[in-house]
């Protein structure tokens, strides 16, 4: 009786929790959970559609998708910190005439561990997803060099070479007799194998809403591989720092249906093919010392502003035909 009467003095009592005190780490994980989820679901069906670079080719479509998990995956973990900075706020904050130091705190095993473990496995698996879309086809549009890791296979691929210039990008088309133009088309539902490569300084060939973006490096061959699903404009920027009208490098693309892009290439072989016999066999890339004859090309087709006079040699002046 001694012992339990000793058991229930104010000083045991004192250093007993307090039994009335809430479950603050219940309250804060069931708010979390309802906002997490919350924010999951707006973020894939109602933000995530209109995330870009959109849907227009499989390579956009393939960089939505990889932002929607991402954002998916880190908005929970926004969402907790934000709830429990509120919460804090709220709760735990200094109450007027309070002037005690609060509990001395000396961790929680429990929630360590726990913290660890659920970070490490995020982490790890944005990793091994992230791992997983570099080596498919949504990876490739980036431009995987000379020898790309991914390629279409049971497909026969359009080929259209990239030429990067100051300050302009030209494009050839190598299984259309190697004509060179400006306009860049492409047709819908068709794989287009691009072969990125520059004529003078570093450029960078970024077709926004197919979502390809690969560097032009002069005596390089870089490949991306995209394709198209919808029709419309493509932007074509230079995402380079390649001299004084690098801001003015853009352009537009067109994707159109496969009979409207078969009659364009006919038409535009056929019109340039005069053009097309000055210019240098169809490679890779080329050699600076044939810029001359590119200029030359370019100027009886018309095409001005791109004049490749980075690399030393005389330059072409355009006479009339």
């Amino acid at each position: 009786m001694a012992a339990a009467a000793g058991d229930a003095s104010p000083g045991a009592q004192a250093i007993r929790p307090n039994d009335g005190e809430p479950n603050h780490g219940l309250r804060i994980f069931l708010m979390w959970v309802v906002l997490a989820l919350a924010a999951d679901l707006l973020i894939w069906f109602v933000w995530g559609p209109h995330l870009p670079p959109g849907t227009m080719a499989t390579a956009s479509a393939g960089q939505q998708f990889d932002i929607k998990v991402m954002a998916v995956m880190a908005a929970p973990v926004m969402v907790l910190v934000l709830v429990y900075f509120g919460y804090a706020l709220t709760v735990w904050r200094q109450r007027d005439g309070d002037e005690e130091d609060g509990p001395a705190l000396h961790g929680n095993t429990r929630i360590q561990a726990t913290w660890i473990t659920v970070t490490s496995v995020m982490v790890l698996s944005l990793f091994a997803f992230g791992t997983y879309e570099l080596v498919t086809a949504q990876g490739a549009g980036a431009g995987e060099g000379p020898s790309p890791i991914w390629k279409p296979t049971g497909h026969t691929t359009l080929q259209v070479q990239v030429i990067g210039q100051q300050w302009r990008f030209t494009y050839r088309y190598p299984q259309f007799g190697g004509f060179e133009t400006t306009q860049l088309m492409l047709p819908k539902g068709a794989w287009v194998e691009f072969h990125v490569t520059s004529l003078d300084v570093i450029h960078s060939f970024w077709a926004y809403q197919l979502g390809v973006k690969a560097d032009a490096n002069p005596g390089v061959d870089n490949v991306a591989f995209t394709k198209p699903t919808q029709l419309g404009l493509v932007t074509v920027r230079c995402a380079e720092l390649c001299g004084l009208w690098h801001g003015a490098m853009f352009d537009y693309g067109h994707v159109v249906s496969p009979a409207a892009f078969a009659s364009w290439a006919s038409a535009t072989r056929i019109r340039l093919a005069s053009v097309t016999k000055i210019l240098p066999p169809y490679a890779t890339s080329y050699d600076p010392t044939v810029i001359p004859n590119i200029n030359k090309a370019m100027a009886k087709a018309g095409i001005s502003g791109a004049n490749g006079y980075y690399y030393p040699g005389p330059p072409f002046t355009p006479t009339a035909p």
